[in-house]
């Protein structure tokens, strides 16, 4: 059956759709074309970092966690969001290509297990940033919530998509410097009230698509721990460079 299966449908690049080993990968040459995460990273965004004396893995921090305050423990990406990685991410997120989060909840998986381990003995809850009713009705699904789910299979953790809430419908950060994005985001986002219980205790890992300035991020963790969660980690699939 598997054989007839890959005969009638063969596996393909997620990305160009030639020919590859197995499903749900991408070829050598948008593999190559894919700036995976690696090395010596900063701790609170996964951005990654030159090598140095006092570099080492993992506990380095990035000039704008150095510069904004995060209100989260520690964080990690998979991706820099440039060259194809933006491509696969805007599929994801406007394409429809749900398919995509399969493949990107194991690249994410990677890091959320290092970045997990040594952590305090608490439940941990894998959540997504909510999209406001508006926007989630014009798209049809969350994209952070796909991949929380798939995040949570890949680490066998229970994932609870409605924790959080986006009350308030805000504008658009595209086109808004940091400062604009901060103060767009404050109060948008609330614990869903029926999971207040849930969360008095717990660890969240905040699960999203991009990060950039932080702003929705430190919003949802912030509602987080308002409501009571012993400790809150980020977890993205792509990081926006300094440089882009």
């Amino acid at each position: 059956m598997q054989m007839l299966l890959r005969m009638v449908y063969p596996p393909l690049c997620i990305s160009c759709s030639e020919p590859v080993e197995s499903y749900f990968g991408l070829c050598g040459p948008c593999w190559r074309d894919t700036p995976f995460v690696e090395g010596v990273v900063c701790d609170l965004c996964g951005a990654p970092l030159p090598p140095g004396p006092g570099g080492e893995e993992g506990r380095a921090t990035c000039d704008d966690c150095l510069r904004i305050a995060r209100p989260w423990s520690r964080g990690r990406t998979a991706l820099i969001y440039r060259d194809n990685a933006r491509r696969l991410v805007l599929g994801l997120k406007h394409g429809d290509r749900q398919d995509f989060a399969r493949p990107a909840a194991a690249w994410m998986a990677r890091g959320a297990r290092r970045m997990l381990e040594g952590a305090a003995e608490s439940p941990t809850l894998v959540v997504p940033v909510p999209l406001h009713w508006r926007r989630l009705l014009a798209r049809r699904y969350n994209q952070a919530a796909l991949l929380a789910l798939g995040l949570g299979r890949e680490l066998d953790l229970p994932v609870v998509a409605d924790l959080l809430r986006r009350g308030r419908a805000t504008r658009q950060h595209r086109g808004l410097d940091a400062r604009e994005r901060f103060a767009n985001m404050q109060g948008a986002i609330t614990v869903t009230p029926r999971h207040r219980a849930l969360i008095r205790g717990a660890r969240i890992l905040l699960v999203d698509d991009v990060m950039t300035s932080g702003a929705t991020l430190a919003a949802a963790a912030e509602a987080c721990l308002s409501a009571g969660a012993a400790e809150v980690f980020v977890q993205t699939l792509a990081r926006v460079a300094k440089d882009d």
